[in-house]
Protein backbone atom coordinates (compact mmCIF):
# COMPACT_ATOMS: atom_id res chain seq x y z
CA UNK A 1 0.00 0.00 0.00
CA UNK A 2 3.11 2.18 0.85
CA UNK A 3 4.48 1.95 -2.17
CA UNK A 4 1.41 2.29 -4.10
CA UNK A 5 0.86 5.76 -2.31
CA UNK A 6 4.57 6.62 -3.25
CA UNK A 7 3.91 5.73 -6.92
CA UNK A 8 1.26 7.93 -6.76
CA UNK A 9 3.21 10.69 -5.54
CA UNK A 10 5.27 10.07 -8.07
CA UNK A 11 3.24 10.58 -11.11
CA UNK A 12 1.73 13.26 -9.26
CA UNK A 13 5.04 15.40 -9.01
CA UNK A 14 5.87 14.47 -12.42
CA UNK A 15 2.09 15.69 -13.95
CA UNK A 16 2.91 18.94 -12.25
CA UNK A 17 6.82 19.55 -13.75
CA UNK A 18 5.08 18.43 -17.34
CA UNK A 19 2.21 21.08 -16.52
CA UNK A 20 4.75 23.90 -15.62
CA UNK A 21 6.98 23.26 -18.45
CA UNK A 22 3.44 23.70 -20.68
CA UNK A 23 2.77 26.52 -18.64
CA UNK A 24 0.99 29.21 -20.45
CA UNK A 25 2.08 32.71 -20.47
CA UNK A 26 1.86 35.21 -17.33
CA UNK A 27 2.29 38.71 -16.52
CA UNK A 28 3.33 38.22 -13.26
CA UNK A 29 6.34 35.25 -14.92
CA UNK A 30 9.41 37.46 -13.55
CA UNK A 31 8.00 38.36 -10.20
CA UNK A 32 10.06 36.65 -8.55
CA UNK A 33 13.10 36.37 -10.92
CA UNK A 34 13.21 39.46 -12.31
CA UNK A 35 10.94 42.46 -10.56
CA UNK A 36 12.33 45.25 -11.97
CA UNK A 37 12.22 44.29 -15.58
CA UNK A 38 9.26 46.76 -16.45
CA UNK A 39 10.87 49.71 -15.13
CA UNK A 40 14.35 48.56 -17.01
CA UNK A 41 12.50 48.87 -20.47
CA UNK A 42 10.63 50.98 -20.20
CA UNK A 43 13.20 53.78 -19.21
CA UNK A 44 15.59 52.33 -21.83
CA UNK A 45 12.40 52.73 -24.41
CA UNK A 46 11.89 56.40 -23.29
CA UNK A 47 15.27 57.30 -23.83
CA UNK A 48 15.29 55.59 -27.40
CA UNK A 49 11.75 57.02 -28.19
CA UNK A 50 12.92 60.86 -26.57
CA UNK A 51 15.97 60.25 -29.04
CA UNK A 52 13.42 59.50 -32.20
CA UNK A 53 9.77 59.23 -31.98
CA UNK A 54 10.22 57.08 -35.01
CA UNK A 55 11.55 54.40 -33.13
CA UNK A 56 8.15 53.14 -31.26
CA UNK A 57 6.91 52.17 -34.65
CA UNK A 58 10.15 50.50 -35.48
CA UNK A 59 10.02 48.60 -32.70
CA UNK A 60 6.21 47.72 -32.89
CA UNK A 61 6.65 46.48 -36.34
CA UNK A 62 9.58 44.31 -35.39
CA UNK A 63 7.73 42.47 -32.98
CA UNK A 64 4.99 42.27 -35.41
CA UNK A 65 7.08 40.68 -38.11
CA UNK A 66 9.07 38.49 -35.12
CA UNK A 67 5.30 36.64 -34.42
CA UNK A 68 4.08 36.10 -37.59
CA UNK A 69 7.17 33.94 -38.85
CA UNK A 70 6.70 30.45 -36.43
CA UNK A 71 5.80 32.56 -33.58
CA UNK A 72 6.97 35.37 -31.02
CA UNK A 73 9.91 33.97 -30.30
CA UNK A 74 12.87 36.59 -31.10
CA UNK A 75 13.84 34.81 -34.25
CA UNK A 76 13.89 38.32 -36.46
CA UNK A 77 16.58 38.88 -34.28
CA UNK A 78 19.09 36.51 -35.21
CA UNK A 79 22.22 37.79 -37.34
CA UNK A 80 23.15 35.60 -40.35
CA UNK A 81 26.36 33.54 -39.70
CA UNK A 82 28.30 31.49 -42.60
CA UNK A 83 26.52 28.35 -41.35
CA UNK A 84 22.92 30.35 -40.73
CA UNK A 85 20.54 32.05 -43.05
CA UNK A 86 17.83 34.18 -40.60
CA UNK A 87 15.45 36.24 -41.48
CA UNK A 88 16.93 39.67 -41.17
CA UNK A 89 17.52 39.81 -45.05
CA UNK A 90 13.85 37.90 -46.26
CA UNK A 91 12.15 40.18 -48.42
CA UNK A 92 9.82 41.69 -46.52
CA UNK A 93 12.61 42.60 -44.14
CA UNK A 94 15.96 43.47 -45.84
CA UNK A 95 16.50 47.30 -45.83
CA UNK A 96 13.42 48.14 -43.69
CA UNK A 97 13.47 46.42 -40.24
CA UNK A 98 15.29 48.77 -37.80
CA UNK A 99 15.65 48.82 -33.95
CA UNK A 100 17.98 46.21 -33.36
CA UNK A 101 20.64 48.14 -31.44
CA UNK A 102 17.76 49.15 -29.34
CA UNK A 103 16.61 45.58 -28.54
CA UNK A 104 20.81 45.38 -27.72
CA UNK A 105 20.51 47.84 -25.49
CA UNK A 106 17.62 46.93 -22.93
CA UNK A 107 18.82 43.15 -22.99
CA UNK A 108 22.21 44.49 -22.02
CA UNK A 109 21.04 46.40 -19.00
CA UNK A 110 17.71 43.72 -17.81
CA UNK A 111 21.07 41.14 -17.80
CA UNK A 112 22.91 43.57 -15.56
CA UNK A 113 20.04 43.47 -13.18
CA UNK A 114 19.02 39.79 -14.18
CA UNK A 115 21.91 37.88 -16.03
CA UNK A 116 20.45 34.68 -17.94
CA UNK A 117 16.17 35.29 -16.82
CA UNK A 118 14.62 37.26 -18.76
CA UNK A 119 14.10 35.87 -22.97
CA UNK A 120 14.48 38.50 -25.94
CA UNK A 121 10.90 37.98 -26.99
CA UNK A 122 10.00 38.77 -24.07
CA UNK A 123 11.81 42.12 -23.58
CA UNK A 124 10.50 42.96 -27.52
CA UNK A 125 7.37 41.83 -26.37
CA UNK A 126 7.31 44.47 -23.60
CA UNK A 127 8.94 47.01 -25.64
CA UNK A 128 6.90 46.79 -28.26
CA UNK A 129 3.92 47.63 -26.08
CA UNK A 130 6.01 50.72 -23.98
CA UNK A 131 6.85 52.24 -27.53
CA UNK A 132 2.83 52.35 -28.29
CA UNK A 133 2.52 53.84 -24.88
CA UNK A 134 5.29 56.73 -25.23
CA UNK A 135 3.54 57.73 -28.36
CA UNK A 136 0.16 58.17 -26.70
CA UNK A 137 -1.25 55.16 -27.33
CA UNK A 138 -3.32 52.52 -24.99
CA UNK A 139 -1.87 50.29 -22.87
CA UNK A 140 -2.20 46.48 -22.26
CA UNK A 141 -1.06 43.65 -19.80
CA UNK A 142 1.83 41.86 -21.36
CA UNK A 143 1.61 38.13 -20.77
CA UNK A 144 5.86 36.56 -19.96
CA UNK A 145 7.33 33.61 -20.11
CA UNK A 146 8.60 33.43 -24.02
CA UNK A 147 11.93 31.75 -24.57
CA UNK A 148 14.01 32.54 -27.47
CA UNK A 149 14.27 30.11 -30.55
CA UNK A 150 17.73 28.77 -31.54
CA UNK A 151 16.45 28.61 -35.47
CA UNK A 152 14.76 31.00 -38.14
CA UNK A 153 13.39 30.49 -41.60
CA UNK A 154 13.92 33.07 -44.14
CA UNK A 155 11.58 31.03 -46.04
CA UNK A 156 8.76 31.64 -43.39
CA UNK A 157 9.17 35.31 -43.47
CA UNK A 158 8.89 35.68 -47.14
CA UNK A 159 5.18 33.59 -47.37
CA UNK A 160 3.65 34.71 -43.72
CA UNK A 161 4.61 38.55 -43.91
CA UNK A 162 1.48 40.43 -45.60
CA UNK A 163 2.40 42.69 -48.94
CA UNK A 164 2.10 46.10 -48.68
CA UNK A 165 0.02 45.40 -52.32
CA UNK A 166 -1.83 42.91 -50.55
CA UNK A 167 -5.32 42.70 -51.30
CA UNK A 168 -8.02 42.60 -48.42
CA UNK A 169 -8.69 39.11 -49.24
CA UNK A 170 -4.93 38.54 -48.80
CA UNK A 171 -4.77 40.20 -45.75
CA UNK A 172 -7.11 38.94 -44.11
CA UNK A 173 -6.24 35.47 -45.08
CA UNK A 174 -2.66 36.24 -43.66
CA UNK A 175 -4.34 37.04 -40.34
CA UNK A 176 -6.41 34.03 -40.08
CA UNK A 177 -3.19 32.14 -40.90
CA UNK A 178 -1.90 33.27 -37.39
CA UNK A 179 -5.51 33.15 -35.97
CA UNK A 180 -6.32 36.79 -36.13
CA UNK A 181 -9.95 37.92 -36.75
CA UNK A 182 -10.43 40.18 -39.62
CA UNK A 183 -10.96 42.53 -36.92
CA UNK A 184 -7.95 42.19 -35.80
CA UNK A 185 -6.50 42.72 -38.58
CA UNK A 186 -8.20 45.90 -39.18
CA UNK A 187 -7.37 47.03 -35.58
CA UNK A 188 -3.63 46.33 -35.92
CA UNK A 189 -3.35 47.66 -39.07
CA UNK A 190 -3.80 51.15 -37.08
CA UNK A 191 -0.14 50.64 -36.24
CA UNK A 192 0.18 52.54 -39.23
CA UNK A 193 -0.86 55.88 -37.18
CA UNK A 194 3.16 56.16 -36.57
CA UNK A 195 5.91 55.13 -38.59
CA UNK A 196 7.25 55.67 -42.01
CA UNK A 197 6.95 53.95 -45.27
CA UNK A 198 9.60 53.96 -48.21
CA UNK A 199 8.30 55.18 -51.82
CA UNK A 200 9.07 51.68 -53.30
CA UNK A 201 6.52 50.22 -51.10
CA UNK A 202 4.23 53.15 -52.26
CA UNK A 203 5.00 53.84 -55.73
CA UNK A 204 2.27 51.90 -57.24
CA UNK A 205 -0.32 52.97 -54.78
CA UNK A 206 -0.05 56.92 -55.64
CA UNK A 207 0.72 56.03 -59.35
CA UNK A 208 -1.11 53.60 -60.46
CA UNK A 209 -4.48 52.98 -58.12
CA UNK A 210 -7.76 55.00 -58.83
CA UNK A 211 -8.82 54.83 -55.20
CA UNK A 212 -6.85 57.31 -53.77
CA UNK A 213 -7.70 61.20 -52.83
CA UNK A 214 -5.95 63.01 -56.54
CA UNK A 215 -4.19 65.59 -54.53
CA UNK A 216 -2.70 63.00 -51.71
CA UNK A 217 -1.29 61.31 -54.70
CA UNK A 218 0.38 64.63 -56.16
CA UNK A 219 1.89 65.42 -52.37
CA UNK A 220 3.12 62.16 -51.87
CA UNK A 221 4.67 62.00 -55.89
CA UNK A 222 6.92 65.09 -55.02
CA UNK A 223 9.27 62.95 -53.12
CA UNK A 224 8.56 59.60 -54.56
CA UNK A 225 9.65 59.63 -58.60
CA UNK A 226 7.87 57.09 -60.56
CA UNK A 227 11.23 55.86 -60.76
CA UNK A 228 14.79 55.80 -58.48
CA UNK A 229 13.92 57.10 -54.82
CA UNK A 230 13.22 53.85 -53.17
CA UNK A 231 14.13 54.53 -50.16
CA UNK A 232 12.81 58.49 -50.44
CA UNK A 233 10.27 58.22 -46.98
CA UNK A 234 6.91 59.34 -46.25
CA UNK A 235 4.84 59.50 -43.14
CA UNK A 236 2.14 56.45 -42.83
CA UNK A 237 0.14 58.83 -41.03
CA UNK A 238 0.58 62.64 -42.51
CA UNK A 239 -1.56 63.95 -39.84
CA UNK A 240 0.06 62.94 -36.56
CA UNK A 241 2.96 61.08 -37.80
CA UNK A 242 4.43 60.33 -34.23
CA UNK A 243 1.18 60.20 -32.10
CA UNK A 244 -0.48 57.13 -31.42
CA UNK A 245 -4.27 58.17 -32.85
CA UNK A 246 -7.48 57.09 -34.72
CA UNK A 247 -5.95 59.21 -37.63
CA UNK A 248 -5.23 56.54 -39.73
CA UNK A 249 -8.66 55.76 -40.15
CA UNK A 250 -9.88 59.26 -41.05
CA UNK A 251 -6.67 59.13 -43.77
CA UNK A 252 -8.51 56.18 -45.38
CA UNK A 253 -11.75 57.17 -45.46
CA UNK A 254 -10.89 60.67 -47.23
CA UNK A 255 -8.73 57.71 -49.21
CA UNK A 256 -5.69 58.84 -47.87
CA UNK A 257 -3.94 56.00 -46.70
CA UNK A 258 -0.14 55.85 -48.48
CA UNK A 259 0.27 52.20 -48.77
CA UNK A 260 -2.04 50.17 -51.17
CA UNK A 261 -2.94 47.70 -48.53
CA UNK A 262 -4.06 50.64 -46.28
CA UNK A 263 -6.45 51.76 -48.24
CA UNK A 264 -7.91 48.26 -49.45
CA UNK A 265 -9.18 48.06 -45.71
CA UNK A 266 -11.97 51.18 -46.85
CA UNK A 267 -12.65 49.88 -50.55
CA UNK A 268 -16.31 49.09 -50.93
CA UNK A 269 -15.18 45.99 -48.93
CA UNK A 270 -15.99 44.04 -45.66
CA UNK A 271 -14.20 46.10 -43.20
CA UNK A 272 -15.56 49.76 -44.55
CA UNK A 273 -17.94 50.06 -41.36
CA UNK A 274 -15.22 48.74 -38.65
CA UNK A 275 -13.01 51.91 -40.18
CA UNK A 276 -15.55 54.22 -40.07
CA UNK A 277 -16.12 53.21 -36.60
CA UNK A 278 -12.46 53.52 -35.41
CA UNK A 279 -12.42 56.79 -37.70
CA UNK A 280 -14.84 58.77 -34.96
CA UNK A 281 -14.29 56.17 -31.69
CA UNK A 282 -10.65 55.97 -30.77
CA UNK A 283 -11.33 54.52 -27.62
CA UNK A 284 -12.92 51.57 -29.49
CA UNK A 285 -9.64 51.42 -31.80
CA UNK A 286 -7.64 51.77 -28.72
CA UNK A 287 -9.32 48.93 -26.83
CA UNK A 288 -9.62 46.69 -29.82
CA UNK A 289 -5.93 47.25 -30.98
CA UNK A 290 -5.02 46.20 -27.14
CA UNK A 291 -7.03 43.39 -27.16
CA UNK A 292 -5.48 42.11 -30.93
CA UNK A 293 -2.18 42.96 -29.63
CA UNK A 294 -2.25 40.39 -26.52
CA UNK A 295 -3.23 37.67 -29.28
CA UNK A 296 -0.59 38.67 -31.44
CA UNK A 297 1.56 37.96 -28.77
CA UNK A 298 0.41 34.62 -27.83
CA UNK A 299 0.89 33.02 -31.48
CA UNK A 300 2.59 29.61 -30.73
CA UNK A 301 5.11 30.65 -27.86
CA UNK A 302 8.08 28.70 -27.27
CA UNK A 303 8.06 28.34 -23.46
CA UNK A 304 9.13 25.65 -20.64
CA UNK A 305 11.92 24.22 -21.57
CA UNK A 306 11.56 24.53 -25.21
CA UNK A 307 14.17 27.19 -26.85
CA UNK A 308 16.22 28.67 -24.86
CA UNK A 309 17.22 32.37 -23.13
CA UNK A 310 19.83 34.31 -25.38
CA UNK A 311 22.91 35.90 -23.68
CA UNK A 312 22.91 37.87 -26.71
CA UNK A 313 19.64 38.37 -28.62
CA UNK A 314 21.63 38.36 -32.22
CA UNK A 315 22.94 34.91 -32.00
CA UNK A 316 22.48 31.62 -30.34
CA UNK A 317 23.66 30.68 -26.94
Amino acid sequence: MATSWRSCLTLCFLFLLASASMAQLSPSFYSLTCPTLRVVVLLRMTQAVLQEPRMGASILRLFFHDCFVNGCDASVLLDDTATFTGEKNAGPNANSLRGFDVIDDIKSAVELVCPGTVSCADILALAARDGVVLLGGPSWTVPLGRRDATTASQSAANSNLPSPASSLSQLISAFSAQGLSARDMTALSGAHTIGQARCVNFRSHIYDDTNIDADFASQRQQNCPSSGGDNSLAPLDLQTATEFDNAYYQNLVGFQGLLHSDQELFNNGSQDSLVQQYSTDGSTFFSDFAAAMVKMGNIKPLTGSNGEIRLDCRKVN
